[in-house]
């Protein structure tokens, strides 16, 4: 009989305990549990490197930034707390964070949103993120198993009073997005290059470094920036760009070459 590795993520002691209990109680689910975002990515490295990899991630829509994990080692007892809780990178700010996060780290894990009320906006992020599913923390375990064996086929799994509100939310943000695409286009090569610096969190001097230009020659392009995309502050610009794709100047990479193909 094949094996489902579950995960279950929640900051909710009891009730990590008790999900974790009831679904190692099925003949064919293998399930751990941790209390944190960094405890979840930490055993799901660690189980990725032992070569046995989860299959499904259960997240609580609402996680906090609670260190340490419940069961974190894989296959682990529930209620045993992982050594060295605590440390690792920051925690994600919610659960549908750490989906996102799990997407590009370990694409082949699927991810099912536990949530203690019914939210078309929040569900619709999910499924942006990266979730098969939006499920109520109240369900029923045969529901709850339903949807664990449905988004391993590939399946997206949503309660049907959250349907409509979905849709609506997911047209409205493709609507967002591609009028952000757009204002994004009218951008030079450089305005584009300086708005990544933006998004990378960058002020004006460390731009000016990395694209070798003056502050003054910088304030000008990012004046530029918020004029072609219809904002007045940074904040607003970097949301944007966020909504149109554009991703963050690689800080970790090497510095920006000056080129004179650039406006």
């Amino acid at each position: 009989m094949a094996r489902i590795r579950v995960l279950v993520v929640d900051d909710h002691r009891i009730f990590a305990e008790s999900l974790a209990a009831a679904l190692a109680a099925e003949p064919d689910v293998d399930v751990s549990a941790a209390g944190s975002g960094p405890a979840a990515l930490r055993c799901l490295e660690r189980a990725a490197a032992e070569g046995r990899r989860f299959d499904v991630m259960l997240v609580d829509a609402d996680l906090g930034a609670v260190a340490g994990a419940v069961g974190g080692v894989p296959g682990g007892v529930p209620g045993q707390r992982e050594p060295g809780a605590g440390s690792g990178p920051p925690p994600a700010s919610d659960g549908i964070a750490l989906v996102a996060g799990v997407r590009v780290s370990h694409p082949g894990v699927r991810t099912v949103v536990l949530a203690e009320r019914d939210d078309p906006r929040r569900a619709a992020l999910a499924l942006q993120a990266g979730a098969s599913g939006w499920v109520a923390k109240d369900c029923s375990l045969s529901r709850l198993l339903a949807v664990i064996r449905g988004v391993l086929r590939e399946e997206t799994h949503l309660p049907p009073a959250l349907l409509t509100g979905v849709l609506r939310e997911l047209t409205a943000a493709r609507k967002h997005r591609t009028d952000s695409e757009r204002l994004v286009e009218s951008l030079t090569p450089r305005e584009h290059e300086v708005l990544r610096c933006m998004v990378a969190g960058l002020g004006r001097k460390d731009v000016a470094a990395r694209l070798f230009l003056s502050p003054h020659t910088v304030r000008t392009h990012m004046q530029n920036v918020l004029g072609k995309l219809g904002v007045h502050s940074t904040l607003a610009a970097v949301a944007l760009a966020r909504r149109a794709g554009v991703r963050p100047a690689d800080l970790a990479g090497d510095v920006v070459e000056r080129s004179g193909q650039l406006a």
